[in-house]
């Protein structure tokens, strides 16, 4: 198994996160499979006081916040590193509805988020 990928933690103290353990039980999964949607990229973590942490905002009601696996590829493909996919989705931007692209996404603006994503591959 490989090594799951965390970012550098660029979010801001105003930024909920939830531990690992913790997540995985709020998407009623096992902590393996966080680890592989981690490494899958589907997922990003951050390591904060040592501690391997998920941004509280990229679980939904339902699993992983719908569209959020999918911009993440969007952003790997135009070269994005996690940590510059993090300080993304969590700009803000007052042309998008929710302020922030991860909070457009959490209110079913998943289209737009993703046409802004694929508009930095070019």
């Amino acid at each position: 198994m490989g090594a799951i990928p965390i970012a550098d933690d660029v979010l801001g103290p105003e930024v909920g996160v939830i531990g690992f353990d913790d997540a995985a039980a709020k998407l009623g999964i096992s902590t393996g499979k966080l680890r592989q949607l981690l490494r899958d990229g589907q997922l990003i973590a951050v390591k904060r006081d040592g501690e391997i942490l998920i941004p509280a905002d990229f679980i939904g009601d339902n699993g992983p916040v719908k569209g959020l696996a999918g911009t993440l590829t969007v952003l790997a493909d135009a070269g994005f590193t996690p940590t510059e996919m993090l300080r993304w989705l969590f700009a803000a931007d007052d042309s998008l509805p929710g302020v922030t692209p991860i909070n457009a996404l959490r209110t079913n603006h998943g289209t737009e988020v993703k046409r802004r994503a694929q508009a930095l591959a070019f």
